[in-house]
């Protein structure tokens, strides 16, 4: 896939190149928040961390195939994963973004993630 075709699909999402490695990264708070919502009564809130254990919950589940090579990053205002491999997490991405794009498939995710 052509990098720029790439990075119009993984939107909201958005890719960063470095130096040996490579990260996946979303500013959180306006993508998918009606989610989050659902469990806000629990303490969940959209943020980064909530979105590092949604994709957690993704990764074991949907892609565990991926395990070893995908780390999570998540601060307060932004989620984030990476990899020194870079067809991986673009493997991961492409597959968490149409998980995301699917209501029934992303609540059923979300009901399994943990308060981090």
């Amino acid at each position: 896939m052509d990098i720029n075709h790439f990075k119009e699909t993984i939107k909201p999402f958005f890719w960063v190149e470095h130096a040996g490695s490579f990260s996946v990264c979303l500013d959180v708070g306006s993508y998918k928040q009606e989610v989050f919502n659902t469990r806000a009564d629990e303490g969940f809130e959209g943020n980064g961390y909530d979105w590092g254990s949604l994709a957690q919950v993704f990764l074991a589940e949907k892609r565990p195939d991926l395990g070893e090579s995908i780390r999570f990053d998540p601060e307060g205002g932004m989620f984030c994963a990476y990899s020194s491999e870079g067809n991986k997490l673009q493997d991961f991405i492409l597959d968490f973004k149409k998980a995301c794009e699917d209501e029934a498939v992303i609540t059923d995710l979300f009901s399994r993630a943990e308060l981090d």
